[in-house]
C-alpha cells in the first residue's frame, strides 16, 4: 500500500542557496585600473592644456589651462602618452579641422613638443600676407579695428615692449596692444593683435598648401613663430601635417596670473582670472 501521509518538512532548511560573497578589488588593483580609466581619457576624451606663452593673444593668455577635445581629428600614436606605438603614425576615424578652428599639435621641428594655433589654410589653399594684411585665395581677408586689448601685468604677463605698458583709471598696470577682427570666408570671426608696423612677415611670398598639411598661425602676428617661418628647431614650424593634430581646443577650465604660492593656499584664488573661466572656441 501506498504511504500518502504529507511529508514532513520542519527538518529541511528553509534558507535560499547562498551565492558566494564577491572578492573586493585590492587596493593596488583599484589604481591600476583608476590609471588605465585616466588614460583612457586623456588620451581619446579630453586631456588639459597649459598656455605657456603670448603667442595666441588676445584669446588665449599665458597661465590659460583649457580643455583640448582628442576626438574632432581622429587618432594617431601622437594621441598617446609618449607616442607608444599601440595606433598606427596616419590617422584612423580622421577628418581635416577646418579654417579658424584652434589646434594643439606636435610641432615635428621642435622635437615633437605640443604647439597651439589657429588653422588658416588648408590642403590647396594659398596664403600671403602683404602689409599685414591676410590673404586667401587671392582674396583680402577683412581686417577691422576694435578697441584695443588689455591685460593686467603679472608674474607671467609682461608686455611685449616699454611702450605698450598703460595704467587704468584704478592705477593698475597692464599692457595695451592694438586689437582687430579678422572674417574668414564661412564667417568665422576671431582677433588678432598686431604690433608692429613693419614686421619682418608682414609681408611674404604666397605659399600653398600641399596635401594632408595645413597653414597655421598664432594671433599675436608679430610675437608668434609659426607656419610663415620655415620649420626650424630655432625658429618656425613650416607646413604643419594634419596627422601630427592632437585635437580643438574646446573650453577655458582655468587661468592664473602666477602669482599663487603653494604654500598659502589662499593665493590659489586670488590668483585666480575668474572672468576668463569657461569661454568656449
Amino acid at each position: 500500500m501506498t504511504d500518502t501521509s504529507p511529508v514532513d518538512t520542519s527538518n529541511y532548511a528553509s534558507d535560499p542557496v547562498q551565492k558566494p560573497a564577491k572578492k573586493e578589488d585590492s587596493f593596488p588593483v583599484f589604481l591600476l585600473k583608476l590609471a588605465l580609466a585616466v588614460l583612457v581619457f586623456r588620451s581619446f576624451i579630453f586631456a588639459p592644456f597649459y598656455i605657456p606663452s603670448e603667442s595666441m593673444l588676445p584669446r588665449l593668455v599665458n597661465g590659460d589651462y583649457l580643455l583640448l577635445a582628442k576626438w574632432p581629428y581622429g587618432y594617431s600614436s601622437r594621441s598617446l602618452p609618449f607616442g607608444a606605438p599601440l595606433l598606427p603614425e596616419k590617422r584612423v576615424l580622421a577628418s581635416n579641422p577646418a579654417r579658424g578652428d584652434v589646434v594643439v599639435f606636435k610641432a615635428p621641428a621642435h622635437f615633437e613638443q605640443d604647439w597651439i594655433k589657429r588653422v588658416i589654410g588648408l590642403p590647396g589653399d594659398t596664403i600671403q600676407m602683404k602689409g599685414g594684411q591676410l590673404w586667401l585665395n587671392n582674396v583680402a581677408v577683412p581686417k577691422v579695428k576694435i578697441a584695443d586689448f588689455e591685460v593686467a601685468v603679472s608674474p607671467n604677463t609682461s608686455c611685449y615692449a616699454a611702450r605698450f605698458t598703460a595704467k587704468r583709471a584704478d592705477g593698475a598696470e597692464v599692457c595695451r596692444y592694438p586689437r582687430f577682427t579678422e572674417k574668414l570666408p564661412g564667417g568665422r570671426s576671431y582677433e588678432v593683435l598686431d604690433l608692429i608696423s613693419n614686421y619682418p612677415k608682414d609681408d611674404t611670398d604666397p605659399f600653398i598648401v600641399p596635401q594632408d598639411h595645413v597653414f597655421l598661425m598664432g594671433d599675436n602676428r608679430d610675437n608668434s613663430e609659426d607656419s610663415r617661418f620655415p620649420a626650424d628647431p630655432a625658429g618656425g614650424i613650416g607646413l604643419v601635417p594634419i596627422d601630427n593634430l592632437l585635437g580643438r581646443a574646446t573650453v577655458m577650465m582655468w587661468s592664473t596670473d602666477g602669482s599663487a604660492e603653494w604654500l598659502k593656499p589662499w593665493t590659489w584664488f586670488s590668483a585666480a582670472r575668474w572672468n576668463r573661466l569657461g569661454g568656449t572656441f
